[in-house]
């Protein structure tokens, strides 16, 4: 989209969206309602011919969620974008709308660790073979990719945050004719938008950023007309994550406040990974924000990155001691967040991302929430000393 405008104030306007409501209302009304009337036969039989496009049934389409589909669309530079109940439902809806049994996937390491787990377990039992690859390496997904049906990525990669060339990713895909897929919730529509660089289809947890307050579960999909017509045929109508109203209301309220609030997780956790950086008790920071450039297409970074200790530390000191930092899985609201290594490589569910990918017990996976940002280092630094004389 070349309007001219600064990214961050193109996603600015389009998250006002506050026209064209009901009474000029400049919040929109939220159509809680499970199914729409007709006013008589014929209006009924063309609605459902498709000749006319109108709410039917909620679970098909609400007034609400398409408010908040058409916005999270414009944000993605996409053509359109299908919401779900939860980030899960959008990402198993996607996936199996494009592979049938004996199908492959290529995919890049340290994936979101449920989809990891997706794919180990319902998509094994459908024969889908999944081969894993780091995304740095573009030889190797090149190699990998002849013959695939998906190409699925995150960029950054779920905990250790490598990034990859996604624009360059994108292109081998397409040259070999492959549908590509990115899950694009850590940067969110602000830092990223992967339709610009290429990628097919986009999907967000609309948990973490886009809701930003801890308050809904949903998941979302931006792509092209055709593809995500796809999805919203084959696989939404029967599997049946739909978003709620009220869910899709709360995104709606989320993504107006989403480019600021987003700017405030990038400086405080800049701020963090840096005084983390320096250091004594602390061997590395994965944070992609810490080099002389953001990866190409990154236009800047979130809340969320990961730290490993040096060899002796006692985590699980570190962990009790933090008091505004609470122990928690998930991200993207107001609060701040830990998660210690030790803790997913003890899931005893499998399959185990973390155990698959080399996650070390020693890591320290941080969500920089919008406390002030020197009182959110006091705490670690309190916690860090208690660490370091257990």
């Amino acid at each position: 989209m070349n309007d001219g405008l600064d990214p961050f104030d193109r996603a600015s306007l389009i998250a006002a969206h506050d026209e064209g409501h009901a009474f000029d209302a400049v919040v929109p009304p939220i159509v809680q309602t499970s199914l729409f009337t007709f006013k008589d036969y014929d209006e009924m039989i063309a609605s459902y011919r498709g000749e006319r496009v109108r709410p039917i049934y909620t679970r098909g389409l609400n007034p609400t969620v398409r408010l908040f589909e058409e916005m999270l669309a414009k944000l993605e530079g996409a053509e359109d974008a299908i919401g779900f109940a939860s980030g899960m439902s959008a990402i198993s809806s996607t996936v199996l709308s494009f592979v049938e049994p004996g199908d492959r996937i290529v995919a890049v390491k340290h994936l979101y660790p449920d989809a990891f787990r997706l794919f180990g377990t319902h998509l094994k039992r459908m024969r889908v073979e999944v081969t894993y690859v780091d995304g740095r390496d573009e030889e190797a997904i090149a190699r990998a990719l002849p013959g695939a049906n998906l190409f699925y990525m995150e960029s950054p990669t779920s905990w250790v945050m490598d990034t990859h060339d996604v624009a360059a990713l994108a292109a081998l895909a397409k040259a070999e004719g492959i549908v590509s897929v990115i899950d694009n919730s850590w940067a969110s529509p602000v830092f990223q938008q992967p339709i610009t660089l290429g990628v097919d289809l986009v999907i967000h947890s609309a948990s973490k950023y886009l809701g930003g307050h801890s308050d809904v579960v949903a998941g979302v999909v931006a792509g092209s007309k055709e593809l995500v017509g796809r999805i919203r045929s084959e696989a939404y109508p029967y599997l049946g994550g739909k978003l709620s109203p009220f869910d899709a209301w709360l995104l709606i309220r989320g993504l107006r406040t989403l480019p600021i609030r987003m700017k405030a997780h990038e400086r405080s956790a800049l701020a963090v990974a840096r005084r983390l950086q320096d250091h004594p008790l602390v061997e590395a920071v994965c944070h992609p924000g810490l080099g002389n450039h953001l990866p190409a297409g990154l236009l800047g970074t979130s809340g969320l990155f990961s730290f490993i200790f040096r060899e002796g530390i006692d985590v699980r000191r570190f962990a009790d001691h933090l008091q505004l930092f609470k122990l928690g899985v998930s991200w993207g609201g107001h609060e701040s967040l830990i998660v210690p290594g030790e803790v997913v490589l003890a899931q005893k569910a499998q399959p185990n991302s973390a155990a698959a990918f080399g996650i070390s017990p020693r890591s320290v996976r941080l969500h920089v929430g919008l406390e002030g940002t020197e009182a959110l280092w006091s705490d670690l630094e309190a916690a860090l000393d208690a660490a370091s004389s257990g």
